[in-house]
């Protein structure tokens, strides 16, 4: 699972040009200055270093957080910008001993809600049916040191004397024994098969509820997160659920209980002396097993961390793989991954002797404790007071016990580990949803066709460096609207709070006069679509990335769409046709075939309101041309609201109108010949894409250096 597709929605361009006879691009009609938004970057927008990293931005407790509120209301409404950086839910804490195990009963407690669900009737029996057969195993496990002992008293006489056999002196006890164990056994299986269920629902029910909860997480969250981590962390939180719950239905409670009965038994039939030592051998193994265990804990979550770090390694660089090998780093990427290889491996090893150490501690308190008692019954046999048959049975007692103990030992030390996995798990759903749906958010109605409003908008990822400053504009509905300028001014910034991967600090943004943080966020995002200039594709097959657009789409429609975006064509010479595999975020296809997928899914959306991040900077100019033909044709035909993030002008030179942002707001706008008689940053633009082109054409093989026409700092 990856969430770098969210990366695809940004837009900040950086301005590059350079002519040469040598490159064929430049020798195409209608090529405009070669103006590309970088593809390569997660955030163009924002500064490295910057509070993206740190806790989602929060609404200003201010008028403009109040859906309808005036733009002069909205205008004196404070700057509100964390400082606070957010906690990494992957990385625990090192905790006391008290703290950890409050953590640890938040979660038995949570989890408890899914043993015994007050919704589901059917979890309840079946949760109640293996605690019967549970006590029904154990009562029959005890009953088989009895037999024994019978057994052996029975046959501690003299056969020839007598002129018996086995059969007639022991048969019925040694049956009893046989049946006995046989129907702990059966019983202690049939208890497996029927909790089966409880543990595997549960496991689901909280994989799905991460998972929802993952989905709706801020853009800043996932941008931040490294997906090979994100997912190693999940998968082991996922594992733990279903030891957790077995531990707490099949071995801490019956291992108790069987602690109990044998205490009882050995008490009535041999006296105190034997139950004490039971006792205090209990108390001392328990002891010892928990306060080595939570020693034991810092280890083990070094151990993850190092796992984390080489999931997310491994994952990076094989997703990366083109660029480790454009530049000949397999090397370094097999260090890196050593490196987190080593840590674990240092740490796995502190893990091992720790776990050693654990275990000769546990037999040497089991073997003393056996030691004393098979002392006390051997001198009760001595002393004419027991029977060797007694000997035997406080003997088989006492090692029915060693099993259940050695289990609640490694039951605790996998339960602690287990805890410390689901710790992970529980702490990504505690992740604060920062961009959350108003109550009774209604759905978004375009009562107007779609326009677009911006009121005195001001944002901004870092304290210190708001992009977008006290912006307005309006998006008229129906209307093809192109937005440009130089980089850093905050034209991807522009969609991401339209779409509202986050929201504004100041001012308010309307659609058909609805302050979109009024309406529900699935109207809202149904109600807009994009073609970023990164396309995010799934490892499917070209017929499941199109169909994504509208999972009802019938192939017929997916087919309507892709001969729509100029991609039908080239889809039916390939041998598996619609069916074939992408790869990898679509590495099998170019970057062209990528951006006409792209405009399919958009197509097959159909949503009112279109934006387009340099959505064709991949396309030869013929094919370019042809598409835009088609998507201009959508436009008119269905009197949809476009944007077009533009960078070659001569895509957009048609627009009905065209914003030109600068420095966070709007510097100028109007349509292209308006611009261009103005003289301002639009006709600067203008010209030296033109001188380029004409450079270009006369032949001449040079360089040309683009002035900064935005006279702005270097990001």
């Amino acid at each position: 699972m990856s969430f770098r597709s969210l990366h695809s929605f940004h837009g900040a361009s950086c301005i590059y040009a350079k002519a040469s006879l040598r490159h064929p691009r430049w020798a195409q009609p209608g090529v405009g200055l070669r103006v590309f938004t970088s593809t390569n970057r997660r955030l163009k927008d924002i500064p490295k270093g910057s509070a993206m990293q740190s806790q989602s931005l929060r609404n200003a407790k201010s008028a403009d957080d109040i859906p309808g509120s005036t733009p002069e209301t909205a205008k004196k409404a404070p700057l509100a910008i964390p400082t606070t950086a957010r906690k990494d839910p992957l990385a625990l804490d090192d905790k006391t001993n008290k703290e950890q195990r409050k953590a640890d009963w938040a979660i038995i407690k949570e989890m408890s809600q899914y043993l015994w669900p007050k919704d589901n009737m059917g979890t309840r029996v079946r949760v109640g049916l293996s605690l019967g057969l549970l006590v029904g195993a154990k009562v029959l496990n005890v009953q088989v040191p009895f037999y024994f002992k019978s057994i052996v008293d029975a046959m501690n006489v003299d056969f020839a004397a007598l002129g018996g056999t086995a059969t007639t002196v022991a048969g019925s006890m040694i049956l009893a024994y046989g049946l006995t164990r046989i129907g702990a056994t059966l019983f202690q299986e049939v208890r497996n098969a029927v909790f089966a269920s409880v543990a595997q629902k549960a496991i689901r029910r909280v994989a799905c509820n991460v998972f929802d909860h993952l989905l709706r997480l801020d853009l800043n969250f996932h941008l931040t997160k490294q997906t090979g981590g994100l997912t190693r962390a999940i998968d082991r939180g996922t594992k733990g659920i279903s030891f957790l719950l077995t531990s707490m239905v099949f071995h801490i409670f019956p291992t108790v209980l069987e602690i109990s009965m044998v205490c009882g038994i050995l008490t009535y039939q041999y006296g105190a002396k034997f139950a004490a030592i039971t006792a205090l051998t209990m108390v001392g193994y328990t002891a010892f097993t928990i306060s080595t265990t939570a020693w034991r804990t810092k280890f083990r979550r070094a151990a993850n961390a190092a796992d984390n770090k080489g999931s997310t390694v491994a994952v990076d660089s094989l997703i990366n793989y083109e660029a480790v090998k454009y530049f000949n780093n397999e090397k370094y990427e097999v260090g890196r991954y050593d490196q987190a290889l080593k840590a674990y491996e240092k740490s796995s090893i502190k893990v091992a002797t720790s776990l050693a150490f654990l275990n000769s501690g546990q037999n040497l308190i089991f073997s003393s404790a056996l030691t004393a008692m098979m002392y006390l019954a051997a001198d009760g046999v001595a002393t004419g007071n027991l029977t060797v048959g007694d000997l035997v049975m406080v003997n088989q007692l006492v090692f029915q016990l060693s099993v259940p103990l050695n289990f609640l030992g490694s039951v605790y030390r996998e339960l602690r580990q287990s805890l410390l996995d689901m710790e992970t798990l529980f702490n990504l759903q505690k992740v604060n949803v920062a961009v959350r749906e108003a109550p009774n958010a209604k759905p978004l109605q375009l009562t107007k066709g779609g326009e677009i409003t911006f009121e005195n908008v001001t944002f901004g990822y870092h304290p210190d460096r708001p992009i977008l400053k006290n912006l307005s504009m309006t998006i008229p509905a129906g209307k093809k609207i192109a937005i440009v300028g130089p980089s850093g001014c905050g034209k991807s910034t522009v969609l991401r709070l339209l779409f509202r991967f986050y929201d504004v600090q100041e001012g308010r943004i309307l659609i058909d006069g609805q302050d979109i943080r009024s309406v529900s966020l699935e109207s809202l995002r149904r109600a807009i679509g994009v073609v970023p200039q990164d396309t995010p594709l799934f490892n499917d097959s070209i017929e499941h990335n199109i169909r994504y657009g509208n999972l009802e789409a019938s192939d017929e429609k997916v087919k309507e769409a892709a001969q729509r975006a100029k991609i039908h064509s080239i889809i039916t010479t390939l041998p598996d046709g619609y069916k074939t595999m992408v790869g990898e975020r679509g590495m099998m296809i170019s970057g062209g075939e990528k951006q006409r997928l792209a405009v399919s899914r958009l197509i097959l959306k159909d949503p009112p309101l279109l934006f387009f991040d340099e959505a064709t900077s991949a396309l030869d100019t013929h094919t370019e041309q042809a598409l835009m033909q088609n998507i201009n044709s959508i436009l008119k035909e269905k009197s949809r609201t476009s944007v077009f993030v533009a960078h070659r002008l001569r895509t957009i030179f048609d627009s009905d109108k065209i914003i030109v942002l600068k420095d966070g707001s709007v510097a100028e706008s109007g349509t292209h010949r308006e611009l261009v008689d103005t003289g301002g940053v639009y006709s600067d633009l203008w010209s030296v894409q033109e001188t380029l082109f004409a450079e270009t054409e006369k032949g001449k093989e040079r360089e040309v250096n683009i002035p900064d026409v935005s006279k702005e700092e270097s990001r």
